[in-house]
């Protein structure tokens, strides 16, 4: 039996209400609430009553046992080497947007004009500062995703009626999600054309007819066909005589210099697009959200229909994306912009500060990615940490989870995008797997 524990040690485990009385744990249960508070306080006390604490280090073991937030999410480091990493939430928001989500949290003038008093449009200024973006789009409109944007189309446009699509461009993207299973759950039918690597203007021109509502032109964002290739333009599409829709993806609002092979929604709608959606948590380094940008007549027509009121967004996000596009450079631009000479001097400058603790770690060159759905077949030069291939796991699951990617049997930290002012909190982590 450890020492300190038996009869009269359990006998000695403080009441609930005295341990509660510590004034870490009254400031814990304001942020975290009672509830959560007490069930730290008696899983402590039960390992005290099992001999693995002393009645005296109850109090500390409940502190310790309280998460950090009352949400499930947890803070993250990508180190993944992926700038937009899906499955940890793509584009981290700038420190503007999470101060416009943090005031947008109370009551807001959301829909209401305050010099007048009266009702006004919900999103006005998010959605002026959308159209000051994009010069070429007359209008514009915001739903809660990407897919949304494209459902909300299809219902409002072609319910009923053709949408003509290349068989090219009818992708499959993340979790099984098909585009043209979303495209038919909305009533449209989709009229083929083309081969899965070629389709001309001729091809859209055979098979327009009365049933047309549109033309739908998808960009393949996540792979593509090299070789024997070819796709008609939206100019070449906008000359057919229908309204042309374009799904950018990825959501880059203007040409960028670092992606030059990246659709944008300028070029789209100067090249004659009635239309074009695409999600606001990628190259935009915004919030989740789906954006509509086009001609007035089909904006007006798309929102008004009585789906949009179950797509809108919240305000939380109507704040995020505001400040996304009047603010600073976003983490997303800052990642794709970072200089390799600087991440290098990065990685060696922690690779020289962890090695002096006796841990095995090097700077490398590495390869990083945009990801989430954007810019297919592009690489960024960037460089890492190669740590021991155990190092993965227990970096995961620390107090400050890191995610990094296994390569050649080792654990690679890519700095790109990793903000600098978080590299002494990603040596900590690796720190504290040394030290376990």
């Amino acid at each position: 039996m450890p020492p300190g524990a038996g009869p009269d040690a359990r006998r000695r485990i403080p009441r609930t209400d005295a341990v509660l009385r510590d004034p870490r744990l009254l400031e814990a249960a304001n942020r975290l609430g009672p509830g959560l508070v007490k069930s730290a306080v008696r899983q402590a006390q039960e390992r005290a009553r099992e001999g693995a604490l002393a009645p005296d280090q109850v109090a500390d073991a409940a502190c310790a046992l309280l998460p950090h937030t009352v949400g499930g999410l947890r803070p993250v480091i990508n180190a993944t080497g992926v700038v937009l990493h899906t499955n940890l939430g793509r584009a981290p928001l700038s420190a503007a947007a999470r101060q416009a989500v943090q005031e947008a949290a109370g009551p807001t003038d959301v829909e209401v004009d305050l010099h007048t008093g009266v009702r006004a449009r919900r999103g006005r200024t998010a959605l002026a500062v959308l159209r000051d973006k994009v010069p070429s789009a007359a209008a514009a409109h915001l739903v809660n995703n990407g897919a949304a944007a494209l459902v909300l189309v299809a219902t409002a446009l072609a319910a009923g009626r053709e949408i003509v699509i290349s068989r090219g461009e009818m992708v499959e993207i993340g979790d099984g999600f098909r585009l043209p299973d979303l495209l038919v759950s909305t009533g449209a039918r989709l009229r083929e054309v083309g081969t899965t690597n070629r389709t001309t203007a001729a091809d859209y021109a055979a098979a327009i007819g009365p049933e047309t509502a549109f033309v739908l032109k998808v960009h393949p964002s996540n792979f593509r066909i090299t070789g024997f290739t070819h796709a008609a333009d939206v100019g070449e599409l906008a000359a057919l005589g229908v309204p042309v829709v374009v799904d950018i993806g990825s959501g880059l609002l203007t040409h960028h210099p670092l992606l030059p092979g990246e659709p944008d929604a300028e070029t789209q709608l100067r090249s004659g697009a009635a239309l074009v959606t695409a999600s606001g948590d990628k190259l935009l380094g915004g919030p989740q959200c789906g954006l509509l940008l086009g001609r007035e007549d089909v904006i007006r027509t798309v929102s008004r229909h009585p789906l949009a009121r179950a797509l809108r967004v919240d305000k939380l996000t109507l704040a995020a994306l505001e400040a996304t596009l009047t603010g600073p450079e976003t983490p997303t631009g800052a990642a794709l912009a970072a200089d390799p000479p600087w991440l290098t001097r990065r990685a060696e400058r922690l690779a020289t500060a962890l090695a002096a603790d006796a841990i095995d770690v090097r700077a490398v060159g590495s390869t990083a990615t945009v990801g989430g759905g954007g810019a297919p077949g592009v690489t960024l030069p960037s460089a890492a940490l190669s740590l021991p291939e155990r190092y993965a796991a227990a970096l995961r699951t620390g107090p400050v989870p890191v995610v990094g990617r296994l390569e050649a049997g080792r654990c690679l930290l890519d700095l790109r995008a990793v903000p600098a002012e978080d590299d002494e909190k990603l040596a900590e982590a690796v720190r504290a797997v040394a030290g376990r």
